[in-house]
């Protein structure tokens, strides 16, 4: 399975809690589209497997204009074989789409969208200065149903200080109103480079205390699986059959290739980063150059990320891999370890694959790192 990643380093404005990489001087956005193209072009040897995702993200993909996305997707088939029923990922701000965007994103062969509700209230909205309220949320998805759109997700955010757990589960129970086949919903975190990273260092935001976050996230799986949601990876919840291909692919370690400026792309063996400047990326590009850096991988490396991510995920971390590819016998070198994660009830051994429990879960990034290997 190979997929392919575009980053579109556009918004309307900045969410406080943002540190992907974007700008919100649209003026480029055609000179910006072509360099994308010349980089498909370019890296078009990268991929040995026809794509089975193609995944556009940011920033705020939907900004694009119809020819915009037109000539990017032309560009993909052109220089790519792309499976017939490849799934190809939009993400969208409920402001930019109106009934019109939408039935030209299925035009143009968008068969999947992700969504960024965040919430549907109209206060967290502003303090998380998002550019849509809670009418256009509502909005945006009675319109992506009724332009027959099946396979949509909601984007959700909880820890937020001043979110009550009444708020959360109004969110909730209405998100499940609209019958998404997939749901996102991630804490929020204080990043460095973000308004809220200053407003943090100076003393004037105090994020929401892990007890509260934690049972804010103990009640979003109870909800969530509840009504017939599978929880595949603590962040994300789908109906049966209905996983992220494309997101699924990254945790199973399959080869992408990422374009644009701050884009990642990696083959098994190595990991590549695009520059996340604007500018640069696109006269470097222009001369026919892909400005990036590389990270050859170690076997510590893959390691690493093989039990950081697929810990997170229902289908677990597969030791029996771990000793046959990677030489690396976990139970042996963190018996007493994982022994009292499973009397603690934290995790299970299936098979030889290691799996979080639903109280494990809490804990995902905090047993991953105990579990590593010194780099």
């Amino acid at each position: 399975m190979a997929g392919l990643y575009l980053h579109i380093p556009f918004c309307k404005q900045a969410c406080y809690y943002c540190d992907f990489h974007f700008s919100t001087d649209n003026r480029s956005h055609r000179e910006m589209c072509e360099a994308l193209v010349l980089e498909l072009q370019l890296q078009k040897n990268y991929l040995d497997k026809p794509l089975q995702t193609i995944y556009l993200g940011g920033g705020t993909p939907s900004l694009l204009h119809p020819k915009e996305l037109d000539l990017l997707l032309n560009a993909i088939r052109t220089h790519y074989k792309v499976t017939p029923t490849a799934e190809i990922t939009l993400e969208a701000n409920p402001d930019d789409l109106t009934r019109e965007k939408l039935s030209e994103l299925r035009l143009a062969g968008v068969n999947r969208l992700s969504i960024g509700i965040q919430s549907f209230t109209n206060d967290i909205l502003r303090f998380l200065h998002r550019a849509h309220d809670a009418n256009a949320a509502r909005q945006c998805l009675e319109d992506t149903r009724a332009t027959g759109f099946d396979n949509f997700s909601i984007d959700l955010i909880y820890g937020i200080p001043g979110l009550t757990k009444k708020i959360w589960e109004e969110t909730l129970v209405e998100a499940l109103g609209y019958e998404p086949k997939h749901i996102s919903s991630y804490a929020l975190t204080i990043e460095d480079r973000t308004v809220f990273g200053h407003r943090h260092k100076r003393g004037k935001l105090h994020p929401m205390e892990e007890g509260p976050a934690a049972l804010q996230f103990e009640f979003l799986m109870d909800i969530l699986v509840e009504a017939g949601y599978e929880h595949y990876e603590i962040s994300n919840f789908c109906k049966p059959g209905y996983h992220s291909k494309h997101n699924s692919s990254y945790w199973r370690r399959s080869p992408y290739l990422g374009i644009g400026p701050s884009a990642h792309s990696y083959n098994q063996s190595s990991r590549q980063f695009n520059v996340r400047n604007n500018a640069l990326y696109i006269r470097s590009i222009k001369e026919g150059t892909i400005p990036f850096e590389m990270e050859i991988l170690t076997r510590e490396n893959k390691i690493n990320e093989y039990i950081l991510t697929t810990l997170r995920t229902s289908w677990g971390c597969d030791m029996n891999f771990l000793k046959s590819e990677l030489n690396e016998d976990l139970l042996q070198r963190h018996e007493q370890y994982i022994s009292r994660l499973m009397v603690q009830s934290l995790a299970v051994i299936q098979d030889g694959t290691l799996k979080l429990t639903r109280n494990g879960k809490l804990f995902a990034d905090k047993i991953a790192e105990d579990l590593m290997v010194p780099a």
